[in-house]
């Protein structure tokens, strides 16, 4: 098993730094009591889009309890994941830690479902506007929706942060996107760091959608015990703590299987890294994907993920939300297409063709409660008077 020296604040040559950093889009004195990568963190965390994510849905409603996750805890999960393991394998942990931040800023209320449904009406209303997907709109977020400078629209992030959002892009978006669309069209990877955000992401949101499944009662220990990775930490718990149960138990064993993905994850990358011999940030983009599971934990995964998607997606009570959260979204935007002027000023544009877009901003923008609040404001006739 490869692994690699640890030195804590000391970065490896592959790892990206200040002096192999491509920049900015606008030219700006560099930072003197930071690095640029803590900048960018800096920003992203003072942004509007991240105070947002604390009212958006990560796979239950925000309003249906407070322990479930949002976006925002899921983000700062996967913050604390990231950088742990960018730690171990030498790699920058502040440009770790601002992608982690980043990854879900251009996420639309309810989840995935309002992904879905704002996709579907820029197909009908738009059908050569490019479409709508969240890492997309991350991107749309930090370059051009944030006002918060003078000089710029968005947060003029470098170059890494920015590239590092895209986890996926189409290659016709890619193509309008310039430099950091670049490794879509050539098929080359991005940072290391980038890389390790990405599966520190399915890291979090596996073993915490588990956690809140669990809460809601809408899987149970039986059913993830006939799942190999989860059910032999379920085993190792139980033998070492037999009067353990409830929630302890599950936290405990929850707490067992980060723990072995991230070892696993920093084993075989570590192995990657130095079977490819990549001494520079260069060299990862042009090597194959480095950071990943060894072969026997991802098929481990697989069938967990497999489980999660029938027994928990796709329960009736969470998809019976995910068609009330599409149904509500298509009929605002169905009501700001008919007539912008129900829109915020800032959002009404003159040219047709650029309404719709305006419009996925707007929604896209939006939380949970306020979304639900906006369509009761437009639709509901109970606060009329009565005559």
């Amino acid at each position: 098993m490869s692994r690699l020296p640890r030195h804590p604040g000391a970065l490896a040559p592959y790892a990206c730094s200040d002096a192999t950093s491509r920049g900015r889009e606008h030219d700006e004195p560099p930072p003197t009591d930071r690095t640029a990568y803590q900048r960018d963190r800096d920003r992203i965390i003072h942004s509007t889009a991240f105070r947002r994510l604390e009212y958006k849905t990560q796979v239950f409603l925000n309003h249906e309890g407070d322990l479930f996750r949002t976006r925002l805890t899921h983000s700062l999960e996967v913050a604390q994941i990231a950088r742990s393991i960018a730690r171990s394998l030498g790699l920058n942990e502040d440009l770790t830690e601002a992608l982690a931040l980043a990854h879900d800023l251009g996420h639309t209320p309810f989840g995935h479902a309002g992904q879905d449904a704002l996709g579907a009406c820029m197909r009908r209303h738009a059908p050569q506007g490019g479409g709508f997907e969240h890492n997309l709109q991350s991107l749309r977020v930090v370059t051009t929706l944030e006002e918060r400078y003078a000089a710029f629209n968005g947060l003029n992030l470098t170059f890494e942060t920015r590239e590092g959002i895209l986890k996926h892009c189409s290659r016709r978006n890619a193509q309008r996107l310039g430099d950091v669309g670049q490794r879509f069209l050539t098929g080359g990877q991005p940072s290391l760091e980038a890389q390790v955000t990405n599966l520190a992401d399915a890291i979090a949101y596996n073993n915490h959608d588990i956690d809140d499944g669990l809460r809601a009662g809408l899987i149970d220990l039986d059913e993830l015990q006939t799942v190999p990775f989860f059910g032999g930490h379920l085993d190792a718990v139980r033998r070492a703590y037999p009067v353990v149960q409830g929630r302890r138990l599950v936290a405990e064993t929850i707490r067992r299987m980060i723990s072995a993905l991230i070892s696993d994850l920093v084993a075989e990358t570590a192995r990657r890294i130095a079977q490819h011999g990549v001494d520079c940030p260069d060299a990862v983009r042009a090597a194959p994907p480095l950071a990943a599971f060894s072969a026997p934990v991802q098929q481990q995964l697989q069938q967990l993920q497999h489980l999660l998607l029938h027994r928990l997606y796709r329960h009736p009570d969470v998809l019976r939300n995910t068609t009330k959260a599409q149904r509500l979204l298509t009929e605002l935007f169905d009501a700001y297409a008919a007539d912008p002027r129900l829109l915020p000023r800032a959002y009404q544009r003159d040219d047709a063709a650029r309404q719709p877009r305006a419009i996925a901003d707007y929604l896209a923008g939006m939380t949970d409660r306020y979304a639900i609040r906006e369509h009761q404001r437009l639709f509901s006739m109970r606060d009329w008077p009565a005559y």
